[in-house]
């Protein structure tokens, strides 16, 4: 059976992508991939997402350096969501932040827990 045959894309062709570091499992990213964007990744290893407001496909760190090279690809039970293992180059969030999970909500507030990296931002 293909990974294809197990994926349960939405009624936009896509399907959501979870990134995380392969050898500290920290979560960087959530995303999105259509077809094309995971048959590019598997064909290159560099990890290729789907933008929803651009629509077109974009290849993490093209222009920024901040690629992510695949590790390992897993599909969840369901088939409708996938886990990008990977290995981080920089920030993986736009805004400059290792992980785009970098606000943590505690005591009735949002608060940013982790520093940008220093002149790494993209956005």
């Amino acid at each position: 059976m293909s990974l294809m045959d197990v994926v349960r894309f939405n009624e936009d062709g896509l399907v959501p992508v979870v990134a995380q570091q392969h050898d500290t499992g920290e979560v960087l990213m959530l995303a999105w991939m259509d077809r094309a964007a995971i048959d590019a990744t598997l064909a290159t290893r560099r990890v290729t997402y789907f933008s929803r407001s651009r629509q077109a496909a974009w290849v993490k760190g093209e222009t920024s350096g901040h690629v992510q090279r695949l590790m390992d690809l897993r599909v969840d039970c369901d088939g409708d969501t996938l886990l990008a293992l990977v290995d981080q180059t920089g920030p993986a969030c736009h805004m400059g932040r290792r992980s785009c999970f970098f606000r943590a909500f505690r005591d009735a507030a949002v608060t940013d827990i982790r520093p940008a990296v220093e002149g790494k931002a993209d956005g």
